[in-house]
């Protein structure tokens, strides 16, 4: 048997990360829908965390109670069975809303079924000036070395006191951005398809420990990222089975004991340039009913594949993990 609380907190889960994020960021907008402009250099956070459901779908007020303490957490009726393209298209709309348009079509067609009843969905926005931005006038075309070839990309410069360590085959930069957010840099010694499966949590805890203020001369590609997934999978492999299972109990959402998760999907979108980083995640629970220092510089030239850490320094929340192949 599956206990309901088991199913529950495992789509919880899903969220959980996502809830400290106003605590992280002190310059944060979470209002959902917000279309204030975000020009200009001012960190700018928005989050949503939404519950759409079905009009005819009873949700229980001890639930939507808990979903109004998580940032922007409000839940939303729509006609799912009526009009599937219809309650698709509303929100995908409040999604880019949230996003600034960086995420214009989290649901592809399709995703929304005449038995979907519920999604809980959950977006991200994070726009941040670097504290020392490049200069545009130094970015110049140079080699990026990625298996498919070395390919000619736009490769910004700086040299300025950064954090740096070097330690296990892996060499770490960070740039700190307004807000108190930072981007650290995680470039391998070797190819990073040989070194990436021995980055524990172990490891990266004992670069971040040994990173120290030093004189580095960095180039770094300018990047723009765009990735869509399928997370059952991925999450089925994680040990998530219970909220998949046509049998799992969602009894603390709904009294319907036909409710269960049919799929998650995630969108995520990076942009990185002279002037600091912009970037946007959201992530659906689509639910359905069963039956229905001072001296020379460190040289640091980051011209093959590598990975991209943005995070709240103060706190540790993780915003974006890229692995950067082919920038």
């Amino acid at each position: 048997d599956t206990a309901p609380a088991e199913s529950v907190a495992a789509l919880a889960e899903l969220l959980r990360a996502a809830a400290t994020l106003d605590e992280a960021a002190p310059a944060a907008d979470t209002a959902p829908g917000d279309t204030t402009d975000v020009d200009g250099a001012a960190p700018k956070l928005a989050v949503s965390n939404t519950l759409w459901v079905w009009r005819d779908l009873p949700v229980k007020p001890d639930f939507t109670r808990v979903l109004a303490d998580w940032p922007s957490g409000r839940v939303v009726t729509a006609p799912f069975p009526e009009d599937p393209e219809g309650t698709r298209a509303e929100i995908n709309t409040d999604v880019a809303r949230t996003t600034r348009e960086l995420i214009p079509e989290l649901l592809p067609p399709g995703t929304v079924g005449a038995d979907t009843v519920a999604s809980v969905v959950n977006a991200l926005y994070l726009r941040v000036p670097w504290s020392t931005p490049f200069r545009a006038a130094d970015t110049e075309e140079a080699d990026f070395h990625a298996p498919s070839g070395v390919r000619r990309v736009p490769m910004m410069h700086q040299s300025e006191t950064l954090g740096y360590a070097a330690r296990a085959g892996w060499r770490l930069v960070t740039l700190p951005a307004d807000g108190g957010v930072t981007a650290t840099i995680l470039l391998p010694d070797r190819p990073l398809s040989e070194h990436e499966p021995e980055l524990d949590a172990d490891t990266l805890a004992e670069l971040l420990d040994a990173e120290r203020e030093t004189r580095v001369s960095l180039s770094l590609p300018r990047l723009a990222l765009d990735t869509r997934a399928a997370l059952r999978p991925a999450l089925l492999s994680l040990g998530v089975r219970t909220m998949f299972d046509p049998a799992s109990d969602f009894g603390e959402l709904s009294d319907d004991p036909r409710l269960t998760v049919s799929d998650v999907l995630h969108e995520s979108v990076l942009r990185v340039d002279e002037s600091g980083l912009e970037g946007a995640a959201a992530t659906a629970a689509m639910m359905r009913l069963v039956s229905m220092p001072a001296g020379e510089p460190v040289t640091v030239r980051v011209d093959r594949p590598f990975l991209l850490l943005v995070r709240h320094a103060a706190t540790g929340v993780v915003y974006f993990l890229s692995r950067v192949v082919e920038p």
